[in-house]
């Protein structure tokens, strides 16, 4: 199976290549994405490797397709026939909503999102002429099938029609938790705007994995795959588990997920983060699970937060899983500087990766694998465990 080549009308038809490597049979996927990331920290580590080098295993597959557990839909056409997918050169709507990536339940259910444009009036909004409201409907689905859907418009105007057609959406679609409006008043090219406004009682959707519930707020970030997702937090807790540290510190935490999965007894780990919501929301799976050893959070930037920490308190590791632009030179060279023992990095970008590593000089790479989140692109998540040498 890893031998197949996906098949899409939309990609054979010229309409949509958002899936670059469509054409490359999977398992030859797989061998360019791990060559990328042994090459990217190779390239970039500069402390001696020490006996064996670094140990990589073989690279984590996902399933080809069905396995995109976010839909992030362009709205376009007319109110009556909208089209639910990406616009095409000159504008028009092209409709995905046949996207083979997709998980199965946002397959099912993004027909009756389009039948609900209809029932509530909304404009879809025309780029060309900078008329309408609704841009963008954005869909997540948990690994329990339950559904948030934000619905992105220019302003407020058609809240009351949302408001109004709810309960219809809702007994059509019994898996969907939280709806909310976001506003993007701008005419550019942003999928999201500031302003979030809930619909429903529920504020966060639960994202149970195997060990550790996370919550996602209507901004919050969570992988795309959510299978390779719970690979990729496994992994991490045993590299750190090996290495034993009594202190973590994860910069970027988002919901907290690398760190209430290394949360153990005896450990005090904390998770930074810019965005309050999130911080909540890890906050919130925190108390659900009754984390053993010591998590707090705290709401700030990461770099910031390391550049100002007393050098008595630093911690034995520090996870970091940053955006990908990379750490930057200010925070990688904090590490270098800081003494800290080990570094988790978990990178979706090799090419960063490896400037983060030029900078990182006293940190010998030991661990390596790669986990392929984005099947079907060149994009793939490598996770490396640093060592001072």
């Amino acid at each position: 199976m890893l031998h197949a080549v996906l098949d899409c009308a939309h990609y054979t038809a010229g309409e949509c290549r958002s899936c670059t490597w469509l054409p490359t049979p999977y398992d030859e996927q797989l061998v360019a994405k791990d060559a990328a990331a042994r090459e990217a920290v190779a390239s970039g580590a500069s402390a001696a490797p020490g006996e064996g080098g670094t140990r990589w295993l073989a690279p984590h597959a996902s399933a080809p397709a069905g396995f995109r557990n976010k839909a992030k839909m362009v709205v376009a056409g007319t109110t009556e026939a909208p089209t639910l997918g990406i616009l095409d050169p000159r504008g028009g709507g092209v409709d995905l909503r046949d996207c083979a990536l997709h998980t199965p339940g946002l397959a099912a259910a993004l027909p009756t999102l389009a039948q609900f444009v209809t029932r509530a009036g909304l404009a879809p909004y025309d780029v060309a002429a900078r008329r309408g409201e609704l841009k963008h409907v954005l869909v997540t689905e948990s690994p329990d099938g339950e559904l948030m859907v934000r619905w992105v418009l220019r302003s407020t105007e058609a809240e009351a029609r949302i408001r109004k057609h709810l309960a219809w959406l809702l007994e059509a679609l019994p898996a969907v938790r939280v709806v909310t409006l976001n506003v993007q008043p701008a005419h550019a090219a942003v999928l999201e705007g500031e302003r979030e406004i809930v619909l429903t009682p529920e504020r966060t959707l639960p994202m149970r994995l195997p060990d550790v519930t996370l919550h996602l707020g209507p901004r919050s970030f969570f992988q795309t795959n959510t299978p390779v997702a719970t690979a990729l937090y496994a992994r991490g807790r045993e590299w750190v588990a090996d290495v034993a540290p009594a202190s973590v510190w994860d910069l970027y935490c988002g919901v907290g997920g690398f760190a209430l999965h290394l949360a153990a007894p005896g450990r005090r780990v904390t998770g930074v983060e810019i965005s309050a919501e999130a911080i909540a929301s890890a906050e919130q799976s925190r108390a659900e699970m009754s984390a053993p050893g010591t998590v707090e959070f705290l709401a700030g930037d990461a770099t910031a937060y390391a550049a100002g920490s007393d050098p008595a308190a630093r911690p034995d590791l520090v996870v970091v899983n940053p955006p990908r632009r990379g750490l930057g030179g200010e925070l990688a060279g904090w590490l270098e500087r800081s003494g800290v023992r080990h570094v988790l990095y978990s990178s979706c970008n090799p090419v960063t990766l490896g400037r983060d590593l030029s900078t990182m000089a006293s940190y010998r790479p030991v661990r390596g694998q790669v986990f392929d989140m984005f099947p079907q692109t060149a994009h793939a998540e490598a996770l490396v465990l640093l060592e001072r040498a």
